[in-house]
């Protein structure tokens, strides 16, 4: 190896600074114009980094915006603190209201990651034995995050490639429009769980949830709390 930068490796980190640069979006011309490389080869870069998660297109905007895979990098370079401390009231404050024990999560490349958990009601007597990182398919939190994370479906899919069928996307388009997702036992036996997103501008950057035993958390309360806690992340102390 001569050492020399690959060149395709080096247009891709320049088009990422470029967009951070500009507030964290640009247009593909303004990408273009300010890195001097040809506005075909920025649109094929962007397609390449657009499939991996590192940017993303919204619906009616024409901008290429950092997506949730370069920000989950962000995160865990030394963001995790700061997210844990913002958000450690509203935990606090949902699991007192709910009874239930309530859960932080972060998308973390094709999984979760547990970042925090409030149980004033002692309903996990080992919380040391609780796995802090799981795969996305099956759980509460799983489903806010493919539901609402754009590209993450696809991340999935490359690493587990029969993960996601037919039945799983339609739950998927089933949170994406409710805005939250129920767990009936389905990825621990005896346990229930409700979960729904953290959003900072826009982008989805955490997920809250409750869990408990099904008697005292069946579905029509778990859909009670769901909107609970959607009221409680716009409290002020976590904005």
């Amino acid at each position: 190896m001569n050492g020399r930068p690959h060149k395709s490796i080096e247009r891709s980190a320049a088009i990422l600074e470029i967009m951070a640069q500009q507030g964290g979006s640009a247009r593909l011309q303004q990408i273009a114009s300010i890195s001097g490389i040809g506005k075909t080869t920025v649109h094929n870069i962007l397609q390449t980094l657009d499939h991996l998660g590192y940017v993303q297109r919204r619906p009616g905007d024409m901008r290429y915006h950092l997506g949730g895979r370069i920000l989950n990098l962000a995160r865990i370079a030394g963001d995790d603190t700061t997210l844990r401390a913002r958000l450690r009231p509203v935990l606090e404050r949902v699991a007192l209201n709910s009874g239930a024990t309530a859960w932080l999560a972060v998308p973390s490349g094709d999984q979760a990651t547990y970042l925090d958990v409030v149980d004033p009601h002692g309903l996990y007597p080992n919380l040391s034995s609780v796995p802090r990182r799981e795969n996305l398919e099956g759980s509460a939190v799983g489903w806010v995050f493919l539901a609402c994370v754009p590209g993450l479906g696809k991340r999935v899919l490359a690493t587990r490639a029969n993960a996601l069928d037919e039945s799983v996307l339609t739950r998927i388009e089933d949170v994406r429009v409710k805005g939250y997702a129920l767990d009936l036992e389905a990825y621990r036996p005896g346990l229930n769980g409700v979960a729904i997103p953290w959003r900072e501008n826009g982008e989805v950057r955490a997920s809250l949830c409750l869990t408990g035993p099904p008697a005292k958390f069946p579905q029509h309360r778990l859909i009670r709390l769901a909107w609970m806690m959607m009221r409680s992340v716009e409290q002020p102390d976590i904005q």
